[in-house]
């Protein structure tokens, strides 16, 4: 299949599969299922219906559901860029979703400080460090990100 085929089989299955009705003929066909039990003896045959149906089923939308869930975070992780990028935010911010988990705990933790009014300076100054100090260890992960443009004044947006 062709990659924007599957983009779209994939964004397709994941809304449909997200739908209340979805839900509830799934709940319906295990209800039926379970109803069938005493017909069937509860046999391992039985059993084996409801477990293979529900592994095949699981097991597919594992990937189709992540490949949807991956283009939605890309898309997201570039319109928040670009949101950097034209606004007065740090550039240094951009590309941060590398870190490992350790390093983003540290940086939350200085935003947040930040944030609460506290060293506002010391939360980007440490923020670049906390980037720059695993520079080696993320280099080898770390995807390309877009050359950065400079800042540019905006307007406020006006209200309506």
């Amino acid at each position: 299949m062709e990659t924007s085929r599957v983009a779209h089989f994939a964004t397709k299955v994941s809304e449909w599969a997200g739908k209340p009705v979805i839900f509830i003929l799934a709940l319906i066909a295990v209800v039926i299922w379970a109803a069938l039990g005493p017909f069937f003896d509860y046999s391992e045959t039985w059993q084996l219906v409801i477990n293979t149906g529900t592994t095949i089923i699981t097991f597919l939308m594992v990937f189709v559901l992540q490949n949807a869930q991956t283009r939605d975070t890309r898309a997201i992780q570039a319109k928040l860029n670009e949101i950097i990028l034209t606004s007065h935010a740090e550039n240094r911010f951009i590309g941060i979703e590398n870190l490992d988990e350790e390093e983003l705990k540290r940086l939350d933790e200085l935003v947040a400080k930040a944030a609460k009014g506290r060293g506002e300076t010391e939360a980007c100054r440490t923020a670049e460090t906390v980037k720059a100090a695993p520079l080696k260890k993320a280099e080898a992960r770390k995807r390309p990100v877009a050359a950065k443009a400079p800042k540019q004044k905006q307007r406020p947006l006006e209200k309506s």
